[in-house]
């Protein structure tokens, strides 16, 4: 629903500038799927209160302040110097001075405060939302686009950033400062403020309308940036240059970049141009009110009694009210944008944890734990409103003995991995249980069962940091000698050793600077410094080569001694020691024993092994 390539662009705020701003169709979209209260945004600010009551205040005072600056201009041509006086021109110019000071020094406290709140209501955004995608099932991060939670928290947040400091103080601003000057006119000389009513907002909307013009443009130019920057980062990356390169498309990325690029050439060319006009005619507008009601004040049926002081400081305050003005008129596409933005950051907000946290979770002794597992007529689906075709896993029952081997085989998709990802609570069953040592998994603390599950997946994941890090993310107190006994016990010390910064090494993004086996190792030693009861290993061998297999089933071995065990693999050879064995098709278990009674069975775990024994003859010959 995002349109992250229009960013907010805020109105003309505190008398600034600005770009003219029109609805975004995208924003009305939105509003129209996910309406916004104004209680809900309001509650964010309530801890503020006092802050904003301030800053309200300070822009108020502001800009009557700053009203007093014509008037003592005026004092300083129609009196102070006309008539020597030397006492009043020092009054007037000490307090034109004292004017601009004291506006200055308003402004900067307001930009502090408001900054404050916004900086403030940003981070306890930032940090809800973080912390409630975090909460989500691996089912949310599958279906949802990669890169959208990262947009949201980045794009969507510094919006609402701009909304907060920028526009919400901008409009303010630019209110009290329309009015404040509107008033100044008024009592500075009634005739010259019925003039303005008709020669300015005609140049207001002349100088919006060019604005409009390159608003387009610019909305255009950002978009082709972002496909820039997309292009860029799919290209250039590991993963992007890697695909790239064996796919031989780099002419083709080349020229993809290179059509892009030449449309930037025509956007920000026109863009400038437009921008040009657009100065153009304010610059035409600001001379040219001017020199209307210097025409009115030079005409007798219009002049009156006007002094020049009265006519410089009128002309003065008609400049400033243009852009305020300007300003006021974008308070709509504004407000549009703005709950939009807060409508986007309350729907991630609002989503439902499918694999929420207990109320009050079931306390657990650690030292006590055995690591008996068991599935009671567990069904479970990955789709809503599934039927008995479309499950995962279908009314499994399984016991695996604390200190144990369960091994999983069968087909893609027979339910391996959602059997295992239940052990983990990655999803939650439909129906039945899964339990270890008696206790509900939905019952413990999601801390307490990360201490007792641990899991090896075929992908392991290592971030961007160095091994010390990686390893620190299992057991952030686990002192020098105990990181090195893991990455001992996983076979990769002598490897970690030999670089020259050891544990400190970088191990680049997904640990692209290692092996697959070296990966693997490493993330072995993480999770023996969790030490779990419990262990999944999903895979863990199934994209290494036979050599690198055999080198890392000893690390595999040490893993699992004393420990209870789900295995998955592809390859029978890692699986045929296992005490238990269950074959499953399409979710159910239609085969469970150890490997010798299987096989004397005839059954479907033999015709796997036949198969997948004839494959690897077929290859070797091959």
């Amino acid at each position: 629903m995002s349109d992250f390539s229009n960013p907010l662009v805020p109105g003309a705020g505190g008398g600034g500038g600005g770009k003219a701003k029109k609805i975004d169709p995208l924003d009305r979209a939105q509003l129209a799927e996910s309406p916004v209260s104004m209680r809900r945004v309001a509650r964010l600010f309530r801890p503020h209160a006092r802050t904003v009551a301030v800053v309200v205040a300070l822009i108020v005072a502001t800009s009557v302040i700053s009203m007093g600056q014509p008037f003592l201009l005026r004092a300083v041509i129609d009196d102070a110097l006309p008539h020597h006086d030397v006492h009043l021109l020092l009054l007037a110019v000490g307090g034109m001075l004292a004017v601009t000071v004291v506006s200055q020094l308003l402004g900067v406290v307001q930009t502090w405060l408001t900054t404050t709140v916004g900086q403030r209501v940003m981070h306890g955004l930032r940090t809800d939302v973080f912390r409630h995608v975090q909460r989500q099932s691996i089912a949310f991060f599958t279906r949802t686009r990669s890169g959208e939670v990262q947009s949201r928290l980045t794009h969507d947040i510094a919006g609402m950033q701009s909304v907060i400091t920028s526009s919400a103080t901008g409009v303010a601003s630019n209110l009290t400062t329309v009015v404040a000057t509107a008033i100044a006119m008024v009592a500075l000389s009634a005739r010259l403020s019925l003039l303005s009513l008709l020669v300015i907002p005609p140049a207001v909307l002349m100088t919006r309308k060019v604005a409009l013009v390159r608003r387009d443009i610019t909305t255009l130019r950002q978009r082709r940036l972002a496909d820039l920057h997309s292009q860029v980062e799919e290209g250039l990356t590991v993963s992007g240059a890697t695909l790239i390169k064996t796919l031989g498309a780099a002419q083709a990325a080349a020229d993809r970049f290179a059509a892009t690029s030449t449309d930037l050439i025509d956007l920000e060319l026109r863009s400038q141009l437009a921008g040009r006009w657009r100065m153009a005619t304010m610059q035409i507008m600001f001379a040219a009110i001017p020199a209307l009601i210097y025409l009115a004040a030079g005409l007798p049926a219009t002049a009156g009694a006007m002094t020049i002081g009265t006519l410089i400081a009128f002309t003065t305050l008609q400049t400033s009210i243009f852009r305020p003005l300007m300003g006021l008129l974008d308070i709509g596409a504004q407000w549009v944008t703005s709950m939009a933005l807060f409508s986007r950051i309350f729907g991630y907000l609002d989503l439902p944890v499918e694999v929420a946290p207990p109320a009050d979770p079931v306390p657990v002794q650690h030292d006590r734990l055995r690591g008996e597992v068991r599935f009671e007529n567990v069904t479970f689906s990955h789709e809503p409103g599934a039927t008995e075709t479309t499950y995962a896993v279908d009314d499994v029952s399984l016991l695996v003995p604390a200190g144990t081997t369960l091994a999983l085989v069968g087909e893609t998709g027979s339910g391996k991995s959602s059997l295992a990802g239940l052990l983990a609570r990655l999803h939650d069953p439909q129906s039945g249980r899964v339990t270890i040592d008696g206790l509900d998994l939905r019952d413990l603390d999601p801390a307490d069962l990360s201490r007792i599950v641990g899991v090896v997946s075929q992908d392991a994941y290592l971030v961007h940091a160095s091994i010390r890090t990686n390893l620190l993310l299992a057991d952030p107190g686990a002192s020098e000698d105990q990181l090195w006994e893991a990455l001992a016990a996983a076979q990769v010390a002598p490897l970690v050793a030999s670089l020259p910064d050891g544990l400190d090494t970088v191990v680049g993004a997904r640990g692209h600077r290692f092996s697959g086996g070296e990966k693997q190792r490493i993330a072995i030693a993480r999770t023996l410094l969790r030490n779990p009861r419990v262990l999944i290993l999903d895979e863990a061998t199934s994209a290494l080569d036979n050599e690198t297999e055999r080198d890392l089933q000893v690390a595999i071995d040490r893993l699992m001694a004393g420990r209870t065990t789900l295995t998955i693999a592809h390859r029978l050879s890692t699986i045929r020691d296992a005490e238990q064995i269950a074959v499953l098709d399409h979710g159910r278990v239609v085969e469970l024993g150890d490997h010798p009674g299987l096989m004397a069975r005839g059954g479907r775990y033999a015709r796997l092994v036949a198969a997948r024994e004839t494959s690897a003859r077929e290859a070797a010959a091959a």
